[in-house]
């Protein structure tokens, strides 16, 4: 019997796709402390797979090879945000927007019991950055998530 590698044991791995990738390998290590775990390259030097450690989770990373996948920039929109549970979302962003990611909002209080904060990185690909501040059940989530968005009266917390 195999067993999964750690890194894949219990999780969703996103794969993203970058024109350059290994550029995009050197800027995500800058950026947020990106470890390179592994990479497949190609003859002409593209990047067919590599896997990076980010917060503890794997982000798997590859140059596009064909019709299916392209990087958000040339497709002009981006289908799915990354988020990252760090300590300290004011000091990543602050990481990232030195390293050259663009401020999309900054540290802001959420109904949902974290901070959140987030940046597009210069591939087009939207980092959303959360520090967690309180535990709420799923129930007191949604009812803050209604009132945040007008669906019923606030109620005094």
């Amino acid at each position: 019997m195999t067993i999964r590698p750690l890194r894949y044991l219990n999780a969703v791995v996103p794969h993203i796709y970058v024109q350059g990738a290994a550029e995009a390998v050197a800027f995500y290590a800058k950026a947020f402390g990106a470890e390179e775990m592994l990479r497949i390259t190609a003859p002409d030097g593209r990047i067919v797979h590599s896997e990076l450690a980010i917060c503890n989770a794997t982000v798997m990373l590859g140059d596009p090879t064909s019709q299916l996948y392209d990087e958000p920039r040339h497709l002009g929109a981006c289908t799915a945000g990354l988020h990252l549970m760090v300590d300290d979302n004011a000091a990543v962003l602050a990481r990232a927007v030195a390293a050259g990611c663009e401020q999309v909002q900054p540290p802001t209080d959420m109904f949902y019991g974290a901070s959140s904060a987030s940046v597009r990185d210069p591939f087009g690909h939207v980092w959303v950055l959360l520090t967690w501040k309180e535990d709420l059940s799923p129930a007191e989530m949604e009812r803050r998530g209604k009132a945040a968005l007008g669906g019923e009266e606030s109620k005094a917390q």
